[in-house]
């Protein structure tokens, strides 16, 4: 039986190529992180890095599905990484070790479960176990993009609702909390037995429209199910909110229907959870254009852009595609001009310290 270490070709950041472009492409400073949130705490910023790079009891580790995102959150917090050993054997099996004592540890485990899926969900879940069985404390998994969480319903005969599915699973390997990030369904928190932190990317968005400054602006969501979201998203810029009525025919099929508000000589910003064959997305833009809109700007919290999301994207009418580091891109997307990326990784980095402190996380929605 062989083994080979599969952390350099899914996780590039770890690479002796990559490490000078990690260290300061992937790193942004603290003063940076707290500007693109939006989140004035200057009175606590002395004690995270105090604190927290002196408790003992207090660690991160990851998986290969963004590491880099989890070495921004341990900067942004001043503490290391926590060392570990992910190798696969020759038939695709998943080993994982601890190279360093968790025992009686308060230990977040950042890991998205994002493409490839089944295999990162298979990641996450060893390495809950390897926690549980070496003594950690509690073990929370931090987990920016939640696979599986469009399945969250039987909307048709003899489906399977996946993401309560996978829910028991993280509990069985013996998760103790979870921290997840803008989910598709804010009632799939219900799905776990275990205490939930829900935090919204929303504020790290609103801060980079806001610095924009554009002109007319109106909010769109580009269904029904969106709205409560497009709701907060445009109180928080003061505009107004329009919807699109759209009628999915099938997977990833969907048949824009019309608009509902005016959007006439209005700049648009679409706002979605997730973009991933971008087919609801420049259907919408089209939609939007076609009823007068003057600009159509889109954010979404998760770019799975799977499939020839790539290429709708680059031939739509959009003017910039805004999407966070919850899932890393593909090389294809990092070359798109039209795509922005913000970092998430502060609000990370204080959600995971309020929990270990104790303390509330309310505050990050604001």
């Amino acid at each position: 039986m062989t083994a080979q270490n599969t952390m350099a070709p899914v996780a590039p950041a770890t690479t002796p190529e990559n490490q000078a472009v990690s260290a300061t492409a992937l790193q942004p400073d603290r003063a940076t992180l707290m500007a693109t949130d939006r989140v004035k705490q200057p009175a606590a910023a002395g004690k995270r890095s105090n604190r927290l790079a002196d408790d003992r009891r207090f660690k991160i580790f990851c998986g290969s599905a963004n590491q880099a995102l989890a070495e921004e959150v341990c900067s942004f917090l001043g503490v290391p990484l926590g060392q570990t050993k992910l190798i696969q054997f020759s038939d695709g099996e998943i080993h994982f070790q601890l190279l360093e004592n968790v025992r009686g540890a308060d230990v977040f485990l950042v890991q998205p479960t994002s493409f490839p899926v089944d295999r990162h969900i298979m990641e996450l879940l060893i390495m809950i176990d390897a926690l549980k069985r070496a003594s950690a404390g509690r073990i929370t998994v931090v987990i920016p993009y939640y696979g599986y969480a469009r399945q969250d319903r039987k909307d048709r005969p003899r489906v399977a609702i996946t993401s309560k599915l996978v829910a028991d699973l993280l509990q069985a390997a013996g998760a103790n909390r979870a921290l997840l990030v803008d989910l598709h369904a804010a009632q799939i928190q219900g799905f776990f037995n275990i205490p939930v932190d829900h935090l919204f990317a929303s504020p790290v968005l609103v801060g980079y429209f806001r610095d924009l400054n554009l002109p007319n602006l109106t909010v769109v969501s580009p269904d029904a199910g969106g709205v409560e979201r497009a709701r907060f998203f445009a109180q928080k810029l003061g505009v107004p909110l329009a919807i699109v009525d759209k009628r999915r025919t099938d997977i990833n099929v969907t048949e824009v229907m019309h608009v509902i508000g005016d959007v006439k000589d209005r700049t648009c910003i679409i706002l979605d959870d997730i973009v991933d064959t971008a087919g609801t997305l420049t259907k919408t833009a089209e939609a939007l254009l076609k009823n007068g809109a003057t600009d159509v700007y889109a954010c979404a919290s998760h770019a799975v852009l799977s499939g020839p999301a790539i290429e709708r994207i680059a031939a739509s009418p959009l003017k910039e595609l805004v999407v966070t580091n919850t899932i890393p891109l593909q090389p294809e997307a990092a070359a798109l001009a039209k795509i922005k990326v913000l970092s998430v990784a502060g609000l990370l980095g204080r959600a995971i310290e309020s929990i270990h402190m104790e303390t509330s996380v309310s505050s990050l929605f604001s």
